[in-house]
């Protein structure tokens, strides 16, 4: 969706009531946090580059104050912040290709240092961090990760988790300097976005019909879920913590299975063992090498495939315990239907 679609203010229009920000609103659970922020009739900020969330409609966009700008650009952020009380911090790179790691972390660790920075400048009274599981550590087979997960220096990780890592840091930080301030990890995040990228690409491959699968396991939950635990923490008097915001520990076979069988697809039906997964990675390198494209697996993510990994979500359920996770075959059974919706409406 081109910037060029809705007329945007070059100031903000209703600063003056705007108290909250949202960074990497145009992302996929930056979307869905929009939403629920203005179902709530919130008045909210949200910084875009190019392009506004494929999720949202054109009113509720409208409703939205954009200001163009990235979390790299400290004077953008100085200007917005300094009219805003509470800020939501979603952006972040999130990528797996040896060749993208500086980028990534100049995003996720130096952006998250210019958010904490800004915020304690800027007297904001409360941060959500959007971290990631992948900050917890190395993820070790047959295991449940829990939110006491000790970080290990010596243990090879991935340049993801270690960016996500390093940005936990800074906002440990930022606490420490006297930040009022909540992290949260989700799992596998489950939305409608762009399905050629992240998590969203999941659905894309179900549809088209991907053959091969996996029998590791990792946590799921659902974007919309992810967005209340967000809004709920912001609101509460809860401080310097960090919350795993997982619904459930499922297979990759079987989500891929359900999502397939929702779209009326076949379901992946050969098994992809360790040795056929490394030789895949290496051909996808070579490929990557010679094209401008990210491999679409790398060591990384054959290794991540393989594991059996689960997540304990009972921190954030005994914190907030009116709250109950969505079952991840609802989210998937609608979201595969919203999807089939989108491409009947998209232009041929």
């Amino acid at each position: 969706m081109p910037n060029t679609t809705y007329t945007i203010p070059a100031k903000l229009s209703r600063m003056e009531n705007d108290k909250i920000l949202v960074t990497g609103g145009t992302g996929l659970l930056g979307g869905y946090l929009l939403r629920a922020l203005i179902q709530q009739n919130k008045h909210v900020t949200a910084l875009y580059r190019e392009q506004f969330p494929t999720l949202l409609r054109k009113d509720e966009i409208e409703k939205i104050n954009w200001y163009k700008g990235d979390i790299l650009d400290i004077s953008c952020l100085q200007d917005i912040m300094a009219q805003c009380t509470q800020v939501y911090h979603c952006a972040g790179m999130v990528s797996f290709n040896p060749a993208r790691v500086e980028q990534m972390m100049k995003i996720n660790a130096e952006g998250t240092a210019n958010v904490v920075n800004i915020s304690l400048e800027s007297g904001i009274k409360k941060l959500v961090h959007v971290s990631s599981v992948a900050a917890l550590g190395k993820k070790r087979n047959k295991s449940t990760i829990n939110e006491q997960v000790k970080w290990d220096e010596d243990v090879t990780l991935t340049a993801y988790g270690n960016s996500k890592y390093q940005a936990e840091m800074e906002v440990w930080r930022g606490i420490s300097e006297g930040l009022d301030a909540v992290i949260v990890n989700p799992s596998i995040i489950l939305g409608v976005g762009d399905w050629h990228k992240g998590s969203a690409a999941m659905f894309k491959n179900a549809y088209k019909e991907f053959s091969w699968y996996t029998e590791g396991t990792s946590g799921y939950v659902d974007a919309m879920d992810v967005a209340k635990i967000m809004i709920s923490l912001m609101d509460s008097e809860i401080s310097a913590e960090r919350f795993i915001i997982s619904a459930e520990n499922r297979s990759f076979k079987d989500i891929f299975t359900q999502m397939a069988l929702a779209f009326g697809k076949k379901p992946p039906h050969k098994k992809a063992t360790p040795f056929l997964s490394g030789i895949v990675w290496r051909l996808e390198k070579i490929k990557s090498l010679f094209s401008s494209a990210d491999p679409l697996l790398t060591r990384e993510t054959a290794e991540t495939a393989q594991m059996f990994v689960a997540f304990d979500n009972s921190k954030i359920l005994n914190s907030l315990p009116s709250f109950k996770f969505r079952p991840i075959d609802e989210t998937i059974a609608d979201y595969s239907r919203e999807y089939l919706v989108k491409m009947t409406q998209a232009p041929q």
